[in-house]
């Protein structure tokens, strides 16, 4: 007796299509909304930005009184954006901080909470106790640059300010077109 299989693979039903392709949008809307590029500043209001960005990965309060909502891609997106809410709800700007001005700023003696303050979270932050030092790693783009970067602050443990940074290329970055990595 030949069987036949109750499944038809040859052919999707609509329903089955439609929900694909409606998933499909709504992960593609998703990533083309993550730096808020339609958000208005002073229309949109907080919600507005939990709503299109998502949940914040971190919140502070900015030294005007604001709010800032972050939103790290770190490590594959290579940005940091910095929502910054009034006291009243409504959205002053989206900025992306991972900017060659921005760690110009990071130098020795600057604290722990203005790098926060001024990069947002970092990715994999790390201690290495034999050099009593906490290291936050940023990885970012700079522009007109080729290849991806990391932008590496080293913290003092005792006092938890910067004692050294590093900008150097990213060493887990491989070409797309497979070749060697340059030395």
């Amino acid at each position: 007796m030949n069987r036949k299989s109750s499944r038809n693979t040859s052919a999707q039903s609509p329903a089955r299509a439609s929900s694909f392709a409606a998933a499909l949008l709504l992960s593609l809307a998703a990533c083309a909304s993550i730096d808020g590029h339609n958000l208005v500043p002073g229309q949109a209001t907080q919600n507005d930005v939990v709503a299109t960005m998502g949940q914040p990965a971190d919140k502070r309060v900015g030294p005007q009184g604001e709010t800032v909502y972050w939103y790290p891609q770190l490590p594959w997106g290579h940005a940091s954006y910095a929502a910054l809410i009034a006291p009243d709800g409504r959205l002053i700007r989206i900025e992306q901080r991972l900017t060659e001005a921005n760690i110009s700023k990071i130098v020795q003696g600057v604290s722990a909470t203005q790098v926060r303050d001024i990069l947002g979270p970092p990715w994999e932050p790390s201690v290495y106790h034999p050099l009593e030092r906490e290291v936050w790693t940023y990885p970012m783009r700079i522009q007109g640059g080729m290849y991806p970067k990391w932008f590496v602050v080293q913290l003092s443990l005792d006092d938890h300010t910067v004692r050294e940074t590093y900008l150097m290329d990213d060493p887990q970055f491989v070409p797309k077109d497979g070749c060697c990595r340059r030395h």
